[in-house]
């Protein structure tokens, strides 16, 4: 509720008199002059503005994501979240379709990642689409499809194929996916000599997998040994560093062996019971300035219009907030915005489906009609219109996912009329 705010003061489409009423004397509403306008065609005459955070990139004031914003390269896909189905606010109330374990954390991140909140599963939406790509995609691979710089996640797990983990830089990639113990010494030559001669031999069984990944080893370790480095700046944050090693994989592209990649990487601290504002604005500003940098260096690559960076979450938090001056944060909630960065997005607007003011942005109104509280403890839980299948089957079709695979990566897709957003082209 701090990410895209309104400016403009139409009281019938919550305007940022609603957001300030709201939040003002608590000491949670940012202050509208220092909000970064941006344009949003599809709502027309009506202004919006991003946090102040997203106007600073690594490159200094006004080289963030603000500025993509401007340029058509940077979306929001608004009121998103997990859903079975359509879901109107008397449907909730009623206990209707209801998302397995709403409002926590695990279980809201985990749905997030395998686009189904009605069943527990193992594979993620990301895994999933690896399955169905990695041989028509990359038949020659030396590393899986999908890669994670944060360990195996829910996202990344395929039901038939398996992600690749690789450390986040400054490590230089040759560093990463070294094979150890082997360091030039006589007896470490002779002992590698002799492993690959034994692919030489039949190979049935665990012996053929044992010398397939063996193989596979060796292949990638000498492949990496004299990688070309990207040449944008990126911050030595976290973040920043995670981005940069994924650039590193894709400049590395064709001595890796693939043409079509996924990558998963976080950015964690958004748990902002208290002390929101300090909080989100570092957080904030990080992932600008890390998100920023990215796309400079796909742009340099010549590829921006190939690569997508979007951003999911497990929930966005209460629009009432919880405790008062510098304590002061919110709680567990529902339906978040997610951006997304590239060449090929139609950026420059809201995606999404409308909500109850005929706008995909939700109406800022506790115990109103797209709360999923009620009563006088009311706390602004949006109902999502836009569901987890709706925002990732818009980006896997751009991907490449062919139409008869959805419902595989997508167990509930059926269950929503549209299917493509239209945020990215062609």
């Amino acid at each position: 509720n701090n990410m895209v705010i309104p400016i403009h003061d139409d009281a019938n489409v919550s305007g940022y008199g609603a957001y300030s009423a709201a939040r003002s004397a608590q000491g949670l509403a940012l202050a509208r002059n220092t909000l970064l306008p941006i344009s949003v065609p599809r709502i027309g005459n009506l202004s919006y503005g991003l946090h102040p955070a997203f106007g600073t990139g690594f490159g200094g004031p006004n080289n963030g994501l603000h500025e993509l914003w401007a340029q058509q390269k940077m979306a929001a896909v608004t009121n998103v979240g997990t859903l079975i189905r359509p879901l109107t606010r008397l449907q909730y109330q009623q206990g209707i379709s209801r998302p397995r374990q709403l409002f926590s954390h695990t279980d809201q991140t985990n749905q997030h990642q395998n686009a189904n909140s009605e069943l527990v599963m193992l594979s993620g939406w990301g895994g999933r689409m690896s399955d169905k790509l990695t041989i028509s995609a990359n038949p020659n691979r030396l590393i899986p499809t999908i890669s994670s710089t944060v360990g195996t996640q829910i996202f990344t797990i395929g039901e038939t194929t398996q992600p690749v983990t690789i450390g986040a830089a400054p490590t230089p990639l040759a560093n990463v996916l070294a094979l150890t113990g082997f360091n030039n010494t006589p007896v470490s030559v002779a002992r590698l000599n002799a492993l690959t001669e034994g692919f030489d031999y039949d190979e049935q069984d665990l012996i053929a997998a044992s010398n397939g990944i063996h193989r596979q080893a060796i292949q990638i370790s000498r492949s990496l040994n004299n990688t070309a480095e990207v040449t944008a700046v990126f911050p030595n944050s976290e973040l920043g560093n995670q981005l940069k090693q994924i650039a590193r994989l894709i400049k590395n592209r064709d001595v890796l062996r693939v043409k079509r990649q996924i990558f998963f990487c976080t950015i964690d601290g958004f748990d902002t019971h208290t002390g929101q504002l300090n909080a989100q604005t570092v957080l904030l500003n990080r992932f600008s300035q890390a998100a920023r940098a990215f796309y400079d260096e796909m742009t340099a690559q010549g590829i921006a219009d190939k690569v997508t960076q979007f951003t999911m979450s497990d929930f966005n938090r209460t629009f009432n907030p919880g405790g008062t001056g510098a304590n002061v944060g919110s709680d567990h909630a529902w339906a978040n915005h997610s951006f997304v960065i590239g060449g090929s997005v139609l950026g420059g607007d809201f995606y999404g489906m409308n909500t109850s003011n005929g706008t995909p942005f939700p109406t800022l109104v506790n115990n109103g009609p797209d709360d999923a509280d009620s009563g006088g403890n009311a706390r602004g839980r949006w109902i999502p219109t836009t569901s987890v299948e709706q925002y990732a089957g818009t980006l896997a079709r751009w991907f490449g996912l062919d139409a008869a695979d959805m419902s595989y990566v997508f167990p509930n897709i059926g269950n929503f009329q549209t299917t493509d957003l239209g945020f990215m082209s062609t």
